[in-house]
């Protein structure tokens, strides 16, 4: 049967404290002290949306082959470029096929729902990785700034061993502007609070959700878990109620921790409940953005035999305080900033180069040779081995994901970064295999030799003249529990 056979997630490692947002406005707006509790993830100066959906997609491919994959959807209303598929982007980081299907899928805070349900009703046979990914913007000083959240979220839709099994899907689509964004705008617009409450979530919602349970033949106190993508403070308890569920069935809506993702919202908290969930319970998933989408989905016993993956609750787990509100405005490029002259250089992308490079930049395939066993980046023809020096022997070999560990380090000041100093240091890859890489997410004082890694697709440089993006893959902390301050003097 047609299902959902894996889920991933991606929560970026600042959280944000609201404290700190509130604390810079009190002296123009003191309401805004009413959600000060609590904080919100918030992209690094290296992450967008794409760079987040090849996280989450990661995460949700765990233990499956990525040549498996025969479609991709990704759902965002924060993607980078307006004329370019940005899934191919993920696509070729991901290393799918090249006969993969992908499409995005833009302009609705239910486009990962949407994605999800298409999926699901798609053809027999073809496994379909839904992603959905939002790094928004909003106004200085308003209510989103401190409600909104940068994440991602992942599933993985095939025939097979469901984890968890459709049950009944519902769409309406009503054009209620509750708020929007224009084409040239930056940050969304949106209209009063009482009127999207009433004749939006409450007149639209509960409805939707009744006609889902009916489709299922279920009632309202079987539903074992509520998941309602809302930003609203009480949202979701309230819609709860209108439906006739419990009001101890509603998941988490990770408010307090991440703040709500937009698009990726949906998905991110079903991940965040399939992590929690035992087999057998029964989930219902709600989006709401120019009418609904609910799906009724029962969890199976495979899910106790998934392999083991970050999720939601590993990426929670990894999150670092940041009170440091100035340093959110310039990652989101809100405020003008002093660059320097050392930053005072072309980005050009030569694009002919770097299509002739992809699978070595974006996809981070390296080589190994099948005479001598040496591993190289980037892969080529002649063996990099001294003794060996075979030709055409190379063999495919995924750096992205190989094991490694800091060889040397440097924290530069000197050199330009929007989050000074700039790290970076040898990499050695478990199996063989050096490479000079940055290092994100980590601070001066956490860098050590022999700390174990894992590779993070990240944004390389900006082409601000252009408008383009280029990527590449930087080092980060593995595991957050390992001591990193025993070697760095070794």
């Amino acid at each position: 049967m047609r299902g959902i056979l894996s889920f991933g997630a991606y929560i970026p490692r600042l959280r944000l404290q609201r404290e700190a947002i509130v604390r810079s406005h009190s002296w123009y707006d003191a309401s805004l002290a009413a959600h000060r509790a609590g904080q919100r993830a918030m992209c690094g100066f290296d992450e967008d949306a794409v760079t987040m959906a090849v996280e989450a997609a990661r995460d949700c491919l765990s233990g499956t082959e990525a040549r498996e994959v025969d479609d991709l959807l990704l759902a965002s209303t924060s993607l980078p470029y307006a004329s370019r598929l940005n899934a191919s982007i993920v696509a070729q980081a991901l290393n799918l096929t090249e006969n993969v299907g992908a499409i995005d899928v833009a302009s609705s805070q239910r486009g990962a729902t949407s994605a999800l349900m298409q999926a699901l009703r798609g053809g027999a046979g073809r496994h379909a990785l839904v992603v959905a990914s939002d790094r928004r913007k909003a106004k200085v000083a308003s209510a989103q700034e401190l409600l909104y959240g940068d994440a991602a979220g992942a599933v993985l839709v095939g025939d097979g061993a469901a984890i968890a099994e459709p049950l009944a899907l519902e769409s309406r689509t009503i054009d209620m502007a509750d708020h929007y964004r224009g084409a040239n705008a930056a940050t969304d617009t949106y209209w009063e609070e009482r009127w999207i409450r009433e004749e939006g979530h409450g007149a639209q919602i509960p409805q939707a959700i009744s006609a889902a349970l009916r489709r299922a033949g279920l009632k309202p106190g079987q539903v074992d878990t509520l998941c309602v993508a809302l930003p609203q403070k009480g949202a979701a308890q309230r819609i709860a109620k209108l439906a006739g569920i419990a009001p101890e069935r509603v998941h988490d809506t990770l408010a307090a921790t991440v703040g709500n993702a937009g698009c990726a919202h949906p998905l991110l908290m079903l991940a965040h409940a399939l992590g929690a969930a035992e087999p057998g319970q029964v989930l219902v998933l709600v989006a709401f953005g120019q009418g609904v989408d609910v799906l009724v989905l029962r969890t199976t016993p495979a899910l106790a035999d998934l392999p083991r993956r970050l999720g939601a609750q590993g990426w929670l787990a990894r999150g670092k305080a940041e009170d440091n509100y100035m340093k959110f405005l310039v990652f989101n490029d809100q405020l003008p900033l002093e660059r320097g002259m050392r930053a005072d250089n072309d980005k050009l992308t030569p694009l002919s180069v770097e299509y002739r490079n992809r699978k070595a930049v974006h996809g981070f395939l390296g080589g190994r040779c099948g005479a001598c066993g040496t591993a190289q980046w980037p892969r080529t023809d002649v063996c990099v081995n001294p003794a060996c020096g075979a030709i055409g022997t190379q063999e495919d070999l995924p750096f992205a994901d190989t094991p490694a560990r800091i060889m040397s380090y440097t924290a530069d000041r000197l050199a330009y970064t929007p989050n000074p100093p700039a790290c970076y240091g040898m990499v050695q890859f478990e199996g063989g295999g050096r490479l000079m890489m940055d290092y994100t997410d980590m601070d001066e004082d956490e860098l050590a030799v022999g700390l174990a890694l894992r590779m993070s697709f990240r944004i390389k440089a900006q082409d601000a003249a252009r408008g383009y993006t280029r990527y590449f893959w930087k080092a980060m902390v593995a595991d957050l529990t390992e001591n990193r301050h025993g070697n760095r003097h070794s």
